[in-house]
């Protein structure tokens, strides 16, 4: 998995371009620099004109209907670079490898060797053409046909193929298309004619071009992610340690073609010995699969390369086998002793299968992990804290990271053949667009009081009262005794008294109605010896302890002990679809701790609130006249797919939230069903609380890979229009205007201020950042909006793409708009950095994951698979409806609740 410079820690920087915090230099990169914008980007008639005379097109996303004007206008740099096109045309081929070659890393291989071949060099491709290294490869010259070539293979670390019996492969290189290159010119130029014009062939060409350097002087992860080996890696602790590298990536922009160049951070094995690295993954993963960290690892044993297959069931005293050399059989332990007078220090660990066809069983321990191999699987909770850690870097030291290493690492600065023979060369400079910071929004508590947003973006609960305070009544505590030292003692424990009273008292100072009496404390003590992987005893304890209370509660504090997410993901899934009852956990460590105690109690409060059906704060007459003109619902949809090790045919999580009334505060999930049922009952649920139904229908989805713009047009919009006909009526049909606008988030574009009343303190740019021109698309209506602020790391703008408008929206009503409900995330007293339906949506579906835990940590049973050819994928299926069951059903009092949060 890899990480693009996310927040989190401000880090440090050792010198680099325009930033020098030891010698009092500028936040702001290059800060007494002139900035100089392109003359095209500034005039705003002439782009709006162009794009005035495209016609639009059902199979189109709707045209930019002009730029926005509104807030403070500034000039921030981006991490995008000028391409210059090349005159072309280019010539495209593709390759065929035979025999096949079944893995990634031996096509690597056979491509590099076929590089040195005098056959390679007399078809003059020699840092002439660009491949991918599979089965692409592009030309700046025609080629002869046929063209073949002979590759006697040999591994790295050999000297050269083997005398006899070695193996041989043949690259055959066939002519496809040639690719012209001026037609891109007129699309960028935004010509009328063009915008139909597919430019994916020549972006995807140019990718290759650029990456001519990197795929062989690096290692490439992904799509377009290239890392060297790194001089001192970051621990991340279950052998597995950090590496920093650089993605690019080729983009469209009005008038020129340019490239994105980001800091991103991935996962390689730590080299070594495989049984201690087994061990350190075992025993800082909580006893995760050490398969998911062997499978596929690439190592030396007994003096020749090997690949693990998988793990074996036996370790090296349990399995055995006839040798004939000893006189019968003999233990895998015993071999070796015998054999090579080794002792072996871990006979208990499981044997590896390192055999291509047949099982091969070798100790761990004799094996060494090669070094540059990356880390393919999901990692541990542990290891993604640590990964973020690393990762989290200020503005200042990615983009002088980018600046320094990045553009010469990646050979763009000393371009090489390749680049030179194709015509292409790459802008030194960051580009500057033009940006605007708009106004904050107007937020409102009880009483009209509104709150005092800072300048980033967020504000506090002094003074304030909830905007509408829920009843908590008829609720009840459960302590989980998980052997902590923090723990309270017990129900009568007088530390958990005071902790209870603050508590109320602090609901009560927020404006919720709070009965007198304190709610009943139960506990449950999960048993010490639990040994399934999803603590099923200690969640069979929990309930044990629910049924123990005289009445159903409205609401359970849980006093979690420990961070166990076997604990927390099974408590969900016991309370929000076994019992119907709404849970908010807490830590007891930091809800008895007297050090921030009162402000922990108010973002408990904040939960509390919402899941009782209160509102913590709205927007003021001015800020939602907009949305409250017209009956409105805001809609966020998001969906959650398995990943690895999770057991195969395990279903993607999808879930819809809408608002419900006017106040666009309270946003109620349906999950799991198919798009149209979740949307009727959206519909139907906005219906109940207004009686009247939504005239506007606004979709904010997450997540929507670029260039898939049909799966909204073919797959989603119909299934939303088969819900509005749902309630039709006899010569009346139900059609709202609709409008869906794709959310992506953690993308590689970044802003940097060029002046200091433009940033926050560590060089990011000022919430309410937006730019609509320089980086975005030629055609259609997108930008890039920064609502947040971040007092760590670098922040990440988020892309809204709209893919579709019968609203018919101006650039300044959507951008406005959605900067607003980025303030309307109620668990949070700030801006966030995604539009809030969108965070709740990713919330709905991260709680559906905790009700098919068993299918997505590959659990079957009492042992763990990943999802193997054994595992029947219709069984699967079968189970994870029967571990759904469904908040969404009629009989949960949940369902139309934020339960979720």
């Amino acid at each position: 998995m890899a990480y693009s410079g996310r927040g989190g820690g401000r880090g440090s920087n050792r010198g680099g371009r325009g930033f020098d915090r030891e010698r009092g230099g500028s936040e702001v990169f290059l800060e007494n620099q002139a900035v100089n914008i392109n003359a095209r980007l500034s005039d705003d008639s002439a782009l709006i004109a162009r794009l005035r005379s495209s016609q639009p097109d059902s199979y189109s996303a709707p045209l930019r209907p002009d730029l926005g004007t509104v807030g403070e206008h500034i000039e921030p740099r981006t991490n995008f670079f000028h391409v210059r096109i090349p005159k072309g045309p280019l010539n495209e081929y593709v390759i065929s490898v035979t025999p096949v070659a079944f893995t990634h890393r031996i096509n690597h291989r056979i491509f590099q060797l076929a590089e040195q071949t005098t056959a390679w060099n007399l078809a003059g491709m020699s840092g002439r053409v660009a491949h991918d290294g599979s089965t692409r490869l592009i030309s700046a010259r025609v080629l002869a046909q046929p063209l073949a070539i002979r590759v006697p293979y040999y591994d790295d670390g050999q000297t050269g193929p083997p005398a006899q019996g070695g193996k041989e492969y043949t690259l055959t290189i066939t002519f496809v298309k040639k690719i012209n290159t001026q037609d891109i010119t007129m699309y960028l130029n935004g010509d009328a004619q063009y915008r139909s014009y597919n430019i994916l062939p020549i972006i995807s060409a140019l990718n290759l071009i650029l990456a001519a350097h990197s795929l062989w002087s690096g290692i490439k992860i992904r799509q377009a992610r290239y890392f060297r080996s790194a001089a001192t890696p970051s621990n991340l602790g279950g052998g597995l340690e950090a590496w920093k590298g650089f993605s690019t990536s080729v983009r469209p922009a009005d008038g020129q073609l340019m490239v994105n160049v980001n800091v991103c951070t991935t996962a390689f094995y730590t080299p070594g010995n495989l049984a201690v690295q087994m061990k350190t993954f075992y025993f800082s993963s909580f006893g995760a699969r050490m398969e998911f960290f062997c499978k596929g690892l690439r190592v030396t044993a007994l003096g020749a390369r090997k690949i693990v297959k998988c793990l074996a069931r036996q370790n090296a005293r349990e399995y055995s086998f006839q040798c004939d050399e000893f006189g019968g059989r003999v233990s895998m332990e015993r071999y070796f002793f015998l054999k090579y007078h080794l002792r072996l220090k871990y006979p208990d660990l499981h044997l590896v299968d390192v055999g291509r066809r047949n099982n091969i069983y070798l100790p761990a321990e004799i094996c060494e992990i090669l070094p540059e191999q990356p880390f393919h699987h999901k990692l541990t909770d542990e290891q993604t804290a640590a990964m973020n850690t690393v990762a989290c870097q200020s503005p200042n030291v990615n983009r002088n990271t980018i600046m320094d290493n990045g553009l010469r690492g990646l050979g763009f600065l000393n371009q090489g053949p390749v680049l030179t023979s194709f015509g292409v060369s790459i802008g030194a400079n960051m580009r500057v667009v033009p940006g605007r910071i708009l106004p904050k929004p107007g937020l409102e508590y009880a009483n009209n009081v509104s709150p005092g947003i800072d300048d980033h973006a967020s504000w506090n609960l002094r003074g304030v009262r909830f905007a509408a305070g829920a009843r908590l009544e008829n609720w009840a505590i459960l302590l989980i005794g998980d052997c902590n030292r923090d723990e309270f003692s017990g129900p009568q424990d007088h530390a958990l008294n005071n902790v209870i009273n603050g508590f109320m008292t602090m609901c009560r100072t927020s404006g919720m109605h709070v009965a007198e009496e304190q709610p009943p404390v139960i506990s449950a003590n999960l048993p010490l010896e639990d040994t399934n992987p999803l603590r099923k005893n200690a969640i069979a304890t929990i309930r044990e302890a629910l049924m123990n209370l005289k009445s159903k509660p409205s609401l359970v504090l849980v006093m979690l002990s420990n961070d166990d997410k076997n604990i927390y993901e099974g408590l969900k899934h016991l309370c929000d679809v076994y019992l119907g009852i709404v849970t908010v956990c807490v830590r007891v460590a930091k809800i008895r701790k007297e050090k921030g105690q009162l402000h922990y109690f108010a973002n408990v409060a904040l939960k509390v609130n919402m899941k009782m059906g209160g509102i913590n704060h709205k927007l003021d007459e001015n800020t939602g006249r907009w949305l409250s003109s017209v009956p409105t619902m805001v809609v966020g949809t998001d969906v959650i797919h398995p990943g690895p090790g999770s057991a195969r045919g395990t279903p993607s999580i999808s879930a819809v939230v809408a608002s419900v009334d006017n106040q666009f505060a309270q946003y109620p999930a349906k999950m799991i069903v198919n798009l149209k049922d979740m949307m009727v009952a959206r519909l139907r649920l906005f219906h109940q609380h207004g009686k009247i139904l939504p005239q506007r229908v606004l979709v904010y989805r997450n997540s929507l890979p670029e260039g898939r713009i049909h799966i909204v047009r073919n797959g989603e919009i119909p299934e939303i229009l088969k819900a509005f006909r749902t309630f039709d009526q006899p010569n009346k049909p139900y059609r709202p205007k609709l409008t869906i606008v794709i959310c992506n988030k953690g993308r590689c574009t970044r802003f940097y201020p060029t002046q200091m009343n433009h940033a926050m303190n560590g060089g990011n740019p000022k919430p309410g950042t937006v730019v609509d021109r320089g980086v975005t698309a030629v055609y259609d209506f997108d930008f890039f909006l920064q609502a947040h602020g971040a007092s760590q790391g670098t922040t990440k703008p988020t892309r809204y793409h709209v893919v579709h408008d019968e609203i018919g929206f101006r650039a300044d009503e959507l951008q406005g708009l959605t900067n607003t409900l980025s303030y309307m995330f109620a668990p949070a007293t700030k801006a966030v950095s995604l539009v809030a339906p969108v965070c709740y949506a990713n919330l709905a579906c991260r709680r559906g994951r905790c009700y098919l835990r068993k299918l997505f940590q590959g659990v079957e049973g009492d042992a763990t698979t990943s999802g193997s050819n054994s595992t029947d994928e219709s069984d699967v299926q079968q189970e994870a409806r029967a571990l759904w069951r469904g908040v969404s059903n009629e009989s949960n009092e949940l369902k139309d609740t934020m339960f979720y949060l």
